[in-house]
């Protein structure tokens, strides 16, 4: 089977983004597939695979489903679906710049705008424990975690996916090695989490590296963005509009907060197209 394919990246998040083959479910590509498509020696290399299917609502363009560069499919991506909706754009420019987009995480509105970068409405964060899942007796705005024998603080929220988030001094010299994996395989999160280590710079300001579930640290994560700057408001240390500088590159996040939906803007970015054979 071969597939055509778009390699692009969001802030260096990058993706294999492909239309759904035109074959049973069944002969759709496994997890061992995806994973040798991530090698970045042997294969295209990539953070995420995004697969585009026809829409389930007739309001929508596209369904896109998320799989991780170990081949485990996930709810959501921010980046991601900043970069389907600038291939959607740049597919059919006609049909405008403002579309709506279904996932398993939920509908995502995006607008492109007219100096190129690329605003999607991630929703209303969840800190519902429940929502993640996380198995907590009841919501708090931090969260104490037994993690090799210390005590680790953490905000937790849904943005369609389950983050965990801390805060550290120093970005740089956060230790992301080792508490990424040891919290993301916390048994109080039975699907696994991502975890996002949050330097708070000023009010308008955050540094930010993410360990994501399946792939490991990447250079930008969206909804880690939004999840991070979401727990900073809860915990009243960050203003509406945040500048959150990752290792890619910068994304804006507003939120006006509780009962408002979550606005990321950055750039998106096509590298190359061409096809494989799988």
């Amino acid at each position: 089977m071969r597939i055509e394919f778009q390699k692009m990246h969001g802030l260096g998040n990058d993706f294999f983004v492909f239309d759904a083959p035109a074959t049973p479910a069944s002969a759709r590509l496994e997890p061992g597939t995806l994973r040798a498509l991530a090698d970045r020696h042997t294969g295209v290399g990539f953070d995420q695979a995004l697969m585009l299917e026809a829409p389930k609502d007739s309001r929508s363009r596209v369904f896109y489903r998320v799989f991780n560069a170990d081949g485990s499919e996930v709810e959501q991506c921010g980046n991601g679906a900043r970069c389907v909706a600038a291939l959607l754009y740049a597919r059919a420019p006609e049909r405008g710049r403002e579309l709506s987009m279904d996932s398993p995480g939920g509908t995502v509105r995006a607008r492109i705008r007219e100096d190129g970068l690329v605003s999607v409405d991630m929703g209303v964060p969840n800190f519902d424990p429940a929502a993640l899942p996380m198995l907590a007796p009841r919501e708090a705005p931090q969260y104490s975690l037994d993690v090799e024998g210390a005590a680790v603080e953490v905000g937790a929220v849904s943005m369609g996916n389950p983050h965990a988030v801390l805060r550290v001094a120093d970005v740089e010299g956060a230790p992301l090695a080792r508490l990424g994996p040891a919290i993301g395989r916390d048994p109080r999160f039975p699907r696994g989490v991502n975890v996002g280590f949050m330097q708070i710079v000023n009010r308008g300001s955050i540094r930010l590296r993410v360990y994501e579930r399946g792939a490991g640290e990447t250079l930008a994560c969206g909804t880690g963005a939004c999840a991070a700057v979401a727990v900073g408001r809860r915990l009243q240390l960050l203003d509406a509009d945040v500048e959150v500088a990752l290792k890619g590159g910068s994304a804006h996040i507003s939120w006006q907060g509780p009962g408002h939906d979550v606005w990321l803007t950055g750039p998106a970015i096509r590298v190359f197209g061409g096809s494989i054979e799988v």
